[in-house]
């Protein structure tokens, strides 16, 4: 399989964990949104979006990063990531909408002003913006935190929920946002970060800075 991608993206980082994580091998093509390179003709006509991940498998070409995780479990017959009954399979869905609509737009809401906009030199934060992302992180941290309760992963066992959240959760820190006072979220992040699938995927992101 190759995948198109941006190290800095955690979309792309879930891809990638997930991938380390079932064995499959990736041939990563470097795009830098930076430079407008996932807009030109070519890679938009693998994805009209212009973003990526986009991945191909043969023929097949898919972009959504979630499609993405979810496809390469599938094929690597990993039913204890991706379940098949339609109870817990509803719970990984709910994961996924739930990062996809609110966990991760808060993060990315606070890392765009704190961090993407010294990168590409388009100013100072916007520290309302700030606020008002961080005031988002608190409140879904807090549903993270909660429904955790005594579990090790969100659906009790570790499944592709857990890997699509995992990026989000780790830019946290980077960005100025505190899993600290959410201990149940901290620790489930922990155990996330200390696995090799995606321990590998985000030194590769660091040292790829």
């Amino acid at each position: 399989m190759k995948l198109y991608s941006f190290p800095f993206s955690p979309n792309c980082q879930k891809v990638i964990a997930v991938a380390h994580e079932v064995g499959t091998p990736l041939q990563l093509v470097p795009v830098d949104l930076f430079k407008g390179e996932s807009r030109t003709p070519g890679m938009l006509s693998k994805n009209p979006n212009g973003k990526v991940p986009i991945l191909e498998d043969g023929d097949f070409v898919l972009w959504e990063s979630t499609a993405m995780i979810a496809y390469i479990a599938a094929k690597a017959g990993r039913t204890d990531l991706l379940p098949a009954t339609p109870r817990e399979r509803a719970e990984v869905d709910r994961w996924t909408a739930w990062q996809g609509a609110h966990f991760g737009p808060a993060v990315r809401k606070v890392a765009y002003e704190r961090i993407v906009k010294k990168l590409v030199g388009r100013g100072a934060p916007d520290e309302a913006v700030v606020k008002a992302g961080t005031e988002e992180f608190a409140m879904f941290a807090g549903v993270l935190d909660q429904s955790l309760g005594g579990k090790e992963y969100l659906c009790g066992r570790l499944t592709i929920a857990d890997f699509d959240l995992t990026p989000y959760a780790a830019l946290t820190a980077g960005c100025g946002l505190d899993f600290g006072p959410y201990p149940k979220a901290k620790a489930w992040l922990q155990r996330m970060t200390s696995r090799e699938s995606v321990k590998k995927t985000l030194d590769a992101a660091r040292e790829a800075a």
